[in-house]
């Protein structure tokens, strides 16, 4: 009876947390663009609360530690699994995104897994920069690359040849976080340019271990981001995004860049914004080396 009783409060607390979340996004703080592009309709639906529910049941003791944690980041913290890599890249393993996110585990040097930064440019070759929401476990309300996330362990996602598994889930990604269709976004057109390793924590608890692929597309795509992940969306040029860094760097406004976007625009990012604009993605891409930064 006890055990139940702690289950019906867990999922009570989870959707006082759903409601929670929804009322931060609906009233986050202004974009340094202005006004950025239409968010889409919130839905709750039944199937939600019964993931969040089975997750609870089989959690434990670190899941009723984070009650207070937005429901959908909480189920999908608990139910994804990354994939642990080593240095070199290689699948040794798998766990779950909490634990791989811990910043306790990832100082124990045994969590490092596999992600993927996507940055999407139009036709215009400007670059489609989100704000994280609010209810992010990691780095909320910063503003990164187009779609920043994690290949999962499963079939699909673990294809190594050429890069397959880390596009097909940058292809479910940008549908989950963006609402772009599948079939706008081909996943032979993604351009893997290169992989880093990097480290950097989001606050005491939490932060980042991760061997990241860069990937490339250039494409007009229709965008129906979700709140509970995206606060905010905007195409930003060169210009835009050197006025936005110099934000960054003098606090202005409290905006924030993801640690792992920053890396690539200090290290990459304008070197390859001349390939896209010359189409010439092709010639700028080394797979071979694995930048440790």
């Amino acid at each position: 009876m006890a055990a139940a009783a702690r289950s019906l409060a867990l999922l009570s607390t989870a959707s006082a947390s759903l409601g929670l979340g929804v009322a931060r996004s609906s009233a986050r703080p202004r974009s340094p663009f202005g006004r950025g592009l239409a968010l889409r309709g919130l839905s709750s639906s039944s199937s939600s609360f019964a993931a969040t529910a089975a997750v609870m049941g089989k959690a434990g003791t670190a899941e009723a530690a984070d009650a207070g944690m937005d429901a959908v980041q909480q189920r999908l913290m608990f139910e994804d699994e990354c994939i642990l890599v080593d240095e070199q890249d290689n699948v040794i393993g798998h766990d779950s995104k909490y634990n791989c996110h811990l910043m306790e585990k990832i100082n124990s040097g045994h969590v490092l897994h596999r992600a993927f930064s996507v940055f999407l440019f139009n036709s215009k070759y400007e670059l489609l920069l989100q704000q994280r929401s609010a209810t992010k476990v990691t780095f909320p309300l910063v503003w990164t690359n187009t779609c920043c996330s994690h290949p999962l362990y499963r079939e699909s996602e673990l294809i190594e040849d050429k890069s397959l598994g880390v596009r097909n889930a940058a292809q479910r990604k940008l549908f989950d976080e963006l609402g772009i269709q599948a079939e706008e976004l081909p996943v032979d057109q993604f351009i893997p340019l290169g992989r880093m390793l990097y480290k950097a924590p989001s606050d005491g608890k939490w932060g980042e271990h991760e061997l990241d692929y860069l990937l490339f597309m250039v494409r007009d795509v229709e965008l129906s981001p979700n709140p509970e992940e995206v606060a905010d969306v905007k195409y930003v040029n060169r210009d835009e995004l050197k006025e936005l860094l110099k934000k960054a760097d003098a606090g202005e406004g409290g905006i924030k860049l993801s640690p792992w976007f920053r890396l690539v625009v200090d290290n990459f990012l304008m070197r390859w914004w001349d390939h896209v604009e010359q189409g010439t993605l092709e010639e700028a891409i080394d797979m071979k080396t694995i930048h440790k930064l």
